[in-house]
């Protein structure tokens, strides 16, 4: 049976197989989530590269990655709510279409600035497809299947984050660094063409598009992220607090601006819903232990632990090939048990593995090294599609995009305060802040533990 235009696809058989189409659609999908997740570690690994080709200074070369992320967080809200008015279909398309164009033009680049503007393009792109991706996810499985899509999309998150290293250094080893992005390209259109054919279309919706709206909440998301880095670097007071003001003004006046509106962009009428917001405190406090993790144990094992690059490389992999092996499991198992249950267990098992590393011996074997990456995996797998499926779930159909923009927009806020926190805990315990920045890994991941928890409560 083909997929419908504007609902669910029906399994084909009893035993709840996808047709032929769903699957394209869903390849489609995962391709261009692939895309966002892999372009993302991939620069990150080969910054030092691309700044001494280019010749800038490693201050300026930062902007190769932090153009990317403000791009991404400043459309994320903006992109979902077009995805409630004209359909997820559209966006998605375009955000990849975008994505396929910059990367291009990031391989072509030939100066930094060229390069941060393409890769500010890029984010653009990207912050179209993270924005609905969940939403055509849910158009695609019925709703007693919702985990396994959300566990699918889990999976090539955790196998992007874990391949995107290696992958990166594989081809700097055979070719200049334009090839990193120029890869993206033939992906990305084999990625359009299988969604032209395959993604499910929607309704378009009766409420208009408000540019004001678009614009404050780009203000106050950028600023905010802004306001974070300047208080983790223990920048001047003035440098700290000006992000930070024009933040809260800008929330306020988007709050008033989208007062009384069906479907805000900020999507606070959710919030309202028990359910969606414990997933989203959730959701933060989780990504923000990861973000601490993850920034801090490169420091930890080469600096304190004192294993050389290639042997962090190895170390760091444990981790997110376990989530990646646990994403689809806890999907299934999210179909049949509370949400909160699942994730309350993963993310003090994720608590319980971040103080263990906190608390290795001095000189601990590779192998009392990967069993604790290993743990941390676990729990942080277990978490992740449970929650995914509860926030798709406590959402109506007609905010999909937006419940979807919403979970991108937790994770990033997350991640992006667990890495501000990592400099601030160097900044404040010296040689020693890895190991304060996952004791404070180990708490964000209690503290989460404890919101999923309550969610067996709420209704």
């Amino acid at each position: 049976m083909p997929l419908s235009e504007a609902g669910p696809a029906r399994p084909l058989h009893d035993d709840a197989q996808l047709d032929r189409r769903a699957i394209l659609a869903l390849v489609a999908i995962l391709t261009g989530v692939a895309l966002g997740t892999l372009d993302t570690a991939i620069a990150n690994t080969a910054l030092p590269t691309i700044a001494g080709d280019l010749k800038a200074p490693p201050a300026a070369s930062i902007w190769v990655i932090n153009a990317y992320q403000l791009a991404v967080v400043a459309t994320l809200l903006p992109f979902a709510t077009l995805g409630d008015l004209l359909g997820p279909r559209r966006v998605f398309m375009a955000g990849l279409a975008v994505f396929t164009a910059a990367s291009l033009a990031c391989a072509l680049a030939g100066s930094l600035p060229t390069l941060a503007a393409a890769r500010a393009l890029q984010g653009v792109g990207a912050g179209g497809i993270m924005s609905v991706n969940i939403a055509l996810i849910r158009l695609i499985y019925p709703a007693s299947r919702l985990g396994r899509g959300v566990g699918m999309n889990a999976l090539v998150v955790g196998v992007g984050f874990a391949v995107g290293p290696t992958l990166a250094s594989l081809i700097l080893t055979l070719a200049p660094w334009p090839w990193l992005f120029a890869v993206n390209v033939p992906l990305g259109l084999a990625a359009l063409a299988l969604g032209l054919r395959a993604l499910p279309r929607s309704e378009r919706r009766q409420h208009s598009f408000d540019p004001l709206t678009a614009g404050l909440t780009a203000l106050t998301f950028a600023s905010l992220i802004g306001a974070l880095g300047s208080a983790a670097q223990r920048e001047p007071l003035g440098l700290v607090a000006l992000p930070l003001g024009l933040c809260l003004v800008a929330g306020a006046a988007l709050l008033w601006r989208q007062r009384g509106h069906p479907a805000p962009m900020l999507p606070v009428d959710l919030l309202a819903r028990p359910m969606f917001l414990l997933s989203t405190l959730t959701a933060m406090g989780s990504f923000a232990a990861q973000g601490l993790a993850f920034v801090s144990l490169p420091f930890y094992f080469e600096e304190v632990l004192h294993r050389n690059p290639v042997d962090t490389g190895f170390l760091m992999t444990a981790w997110p090939i376990v989530v990646a092996a646990a994403a689809p499991i806890a999907g299934r198992l999210s179909d049949r048990h509370p949400p909160g249950l699942l994730g309350g267990i993963g993310l003090a098992i994720l608590s319980l593995g971040l103080a263990s590393m906190a608390l290795l011996p001095d000189k601990p074997s590779a192998l009392e090294i990967v069993l604790r990456m290993a743990v941390c995996g676990a729990g942080f797998g277990f978490f992740q599609s449970p929650n995914l499926r509860a926030l798709m779930s406590s959402a109506p159909p007609e905010r999909a995009s937006g419940a979807s923009g919403m979970i991108a927009m937790a994770r990033l806020i997350g991640q992006t305060t667990g890495a501000a926190l990592v400099a601030l805990c160097f900044g404040l315990a010296g040689t020693h802040g890895s190991v304060a920045a996952l004791a404070l890994g180990a708490g964000f991941a209690a503290l989460a533990s404890a919101a999923s928890a309550a969610r067996l409560w709420a209704r």
